[in-house]
């Protein structure tokens, strides 16, 4: 125990002694932490050297600052990356990867603000939460958009969250005064993958006088706690949520999507509590992420990180040795389900997609309403775009490698070059040992994540061996996925296995194969549309709905996509499932019509965060058949 550490317990002891709330009392020279976090904004600033932004708040406090030159978000989009703040664990490990899930950690878990107010601070959150894991009771002081350090007791520390959302996707699509409109549209540069059109360049240009506002509200919000007289005493983060707003930046894990500006600023008073290598207003390349932030804290407070927590304290009393690698994830995003992992070390990002039979760009009803979006499908499907510019609205390759020093924008995929097999190999291997030491649950069907058995949390499944057999079902995951023709057999053949999850890869394979594989898989299929696990069922349904011209196939297959698509009898995520089954159909669904019209579009105990995604399917699928 170090000298602080017993000062702060000796002190916690006289506080209950003489009958005060430990909260009430201030440990000598704990530091006061100060978060002030920007929504859907990359490092487009001027302190990371972006010469069309216009951030001289954020510019002149990096100046004060160690600014993190590589700094991940792991998730891409707000939920799931605040979930991983929140938790100190990877949410793949806790089932929490899907958008505006809701599933619970072990009891025996925390979240780094209990550890906080354990500790004697004041937790303040302003204002939002958007966790993908149930509160395991009390987590913060206050959370409103009243909350504030101000309200504390005397004397007593703090940490506290200020969140600013101007700079949101939603904000770049919306009309902003004439007065804020600061950047010029013909100045902007646009990422190789975007088209050259009017209207991309007003939501770049629009984005970035966003963020030109959200500096402003940085400055005011830092400037309150200095006029306050607290500058000395507190230590300040600044950082944004993920990437960007714009379209194949947020939802993507792509560095473009993860990257993320970090400014930490500590005091001379709390040198001690300095990294090796800061130094005001310098930079560091170590490489951190999200799931570093909840050991830090706590390492800054003289708090030893539990040993659960997933990440590596960069500054404190505890700080970790560098970590080679950041790891990235994709899961369901709103309505759309997906699957892909990222690393990236110093220079490479590597991408492993497990669906890619889906094109990346998805139709999701709420990305959609961006005009760049919407634009950049019509310049596709008018066959007006370059190579670059179509990846997005095609279907995925099994790997992707991109080598950040020579291609920034992520365009030139690497992984068939014959000069890089071994990065690939080695960046593939790395990703496969961090699936396996997080044990990652999101191979599991969304489905069977939220009926779990004796009332499980899906870290204690996934941690269970017997009951997840991670190893074999990475496996079939990986087989299936490698869209390799020669694995048909193997993938018929693992339609028999004893696993429901590895069955279900197992026909996802056939699926991602097309017509040739379900033709040759065919009885095995035929099977799956008996098989006890819905997902399986659903899979099997899809693909024989999707190639083969039997009939009986069609009419079978289809009358279960439907049925499944109930969500009032199989659930959200069954009918969500069965729904993105249904809209790959085209017009094959057209003699369900009045079955999907009088679908139910809401269910007893379904969350109203996820309440509106049913719907929006019906409606894309429905709209697509007219």
């Amino acid at each position: 125990m170090t000298a602080r550490q017993l000062l702060t317990t000796i002190l916690s002891v006289f506080a209950v002694t003489i009958g005060l709330s430990t909260n009430t009392v201030q440990a000598v020279d704990q530091p006061n932490i100060l978060w002030i976090t920007s929504e859907d904004n990359g490092p487009h600033l001027g302190c990371y050297g972006d010469d069309y932004a216009t951030t001289p708040n954020l510019d002149a406090f990096a100046e004060t600052s160690l600014r993190y030159l590589t700094c991940w978000s792991n998730a891409p989009v707000c939920a799931p990356a605040r979930t991983c703040l929140i938790s100190g664990l990877y949410p793949p490990s806790t089932g929490a990867e899907n958008m505006r899930s809701q599933v619970r950690m072990p009891e025996r878990f925390s979240m780094y603000p209990q550890y906080l107010r354990k500790a004697g601070y004041y937790c303040t959150n302003n204002s939002k939460e958007d966790y993908n894991l149930e509160k395991p009771g009390q987590v913060w002081a206050e959370s409103s958009k009243k909350a504030h350090w101000k309200n504390r007791a005397e004397g007593q520390p703090f940490f506290a969250i200020f969140n600013l959302t101007i700079s949101h996707e939603s904000q770049i699509r919306n009309d902003i005064p004439r007065k804020h409109r600061i950047h010029d549209p013909q100045d902007v540069r646009i990422p190789a993958y975007h088209p050259d059109r009017p209207e991309v360049r007003h939501d770049w240009a629009q984005y970035y006088d966003r963020l030109t506002m959200m500096d402003k509200e940085f400055g005011e919000t830092l400037r309150e706690m200095e006029d306050a007289g607290l500058a000395e005493d507190t230590i300040v983060f600044y950082y944004g949520d993920h990437g960007s707003g714009m379209p194949r930046n947020k939802r993507w894990p792509y560095n473009s999507g993860l990257h993320v500006p970090l400014l930490v600023r500590i005091p001379e008073k709390f040198a001690h509590l300095r990294p090796d290598d800061y130094k005001s207003g310098g930079t560091t390349n170590r490489l951190v992420g999200f799931i570093d932030m909840a050991p830090t804290l706590l390492s800054l407070i003289g708090v030893e990180p539990p040993g659960h927590f997933q990440g590596h304290a960069f500054a404190g009393e505890f700080v970790a040795d560098p970590q080679p690698y950041l790891y990235g994830f994709r899961g369901r995003m709103d309505e759309r389900y997906d699957l892909v992992r990222s690393v990236r070390d110093q220079r490479y990002v590597y991408i492993r997609n497990y669906n890619p039979h889906e094109i990346y760009g998805q139709f999701l009803n709420y990305m959609f309403q961006t005009p760049t979006t919407r634009v950049w499908k019509q310049q596709f499907e008018l066959g007006e775009l370059n190579d670059e510019q179509s990846h997005f609205w095609q279907s995925k390759p099994p790997e992707e490698l991109y080598d950040l020093q020579t291609d920034q924008d992520e365009v030139h995929n690497l992984a068939e070059s014959k000069e890089h097999q071994e990065t690939l190999a080695g960046l593939r291997q790395t990703n496969r040992e961090h699936i396996m030491a997080i044990r990652d649950v999101g191979f599991l069907p969304e489905a069977d994540l939220h009926s779990l058995p004796d009332g499980l949390t899906p870290y204690d499944f996934g941690h269970d061996p017997a009951l997840y057999p991670l190893e074999r079902i990475l496996d079939m995951a990986e087989l299936a996925s490698s869209l390799e023709e020669e694995a048909t057999p193997q993938l018929a053949e693992g339609m028999s296995d004893d696993n429901s999850v590895v069955r279900y890869w197992a026909a996802l394979g056939l699926l991602m194969r097309g017509e040739a594989a379900v033709t040759a898989a065919h009885e095995r299929l035929v099977d799956g549309l008996e098989d006890p696990s819905g997902p399986v069922k659903i899979v099997a349904a899809e693909a024989l709905a999707r190639y083969s011209d039997d009939v009986d196939d069609q009419t079978q297959t289809l009358t279960i996509l439907v049925l499944r698509a109930n969500m009032q009898k199989y659930g959200l995520y069954s009918a969500m499932a069965a729904l993105n089954a249904l809209d790959e159909l085209d017009e094959k669904v057209e003699p369900q019509r009045h079955h999907l019209e009088n679908l139910p579009r809401d269910a007893e105990g379904v969350p109203p965060r996820l309440g509106k995604y049913v719907t929006r399917l019906l409606e894309q699928i429905l709209a697509e058949i007219d």
